[in-house]
């Protein structure tokens, strides 16, 4: 037996005395749900904005100031990251040619690291 069926249509008498089909009666009124939602924001920092508006600049140098200023940061972070990364791979590829000439070299491999070391200190 299949309990997803849908209920059957059946006849009922209204209160004032007509008679309807249950599926043609019309939907209880359900007052809408009232949301209230807070949305909290730290204030955007207006400094440098009221620095550059006090001191005579005009509404553009202050949207550049605001537009570039992020973007400057961005690009300075992107450049010593970058910088970082080389400074490492120069450490590490020294190393790896000073221990190479090392093992390989014999003594004189050795005397030229001893040399090498020497030099960079």
């Amino acid at each position: 037996m299949n309990t997803n069926l849908p209920e059957p249509v059946r006849v009922v008498q209204l209160p004032d005395g007509t008679y309807a089909y249950t599926d043609h009666l019309p939907a209880p009124q359900v007052p809408p749900q009232q949301i209230v939602q807070h949305i909290h924001h730290a204030p955007p920092d207006r400094t440098v904005q009221r620095v550059a508006l006090g001191s005579g600049v005009g509404a553009g140098a202050v949207a550049a100031g605001v537009y570039f200023g992020p973007l400057l940061v961005g690009a300075l972070t992107a450049i010593a990251a970058n910088l970082a990364l080389l400074a490492f791979l120069a450490v590490a590829l020294a190393w790896g040619v000073v221990t190479v000439v090392k093992s390989v070299g014999g003594t004189d491999g050795q005397a030229a690291a001893k040399s090498l070391t020497k030099t960079r200190r």
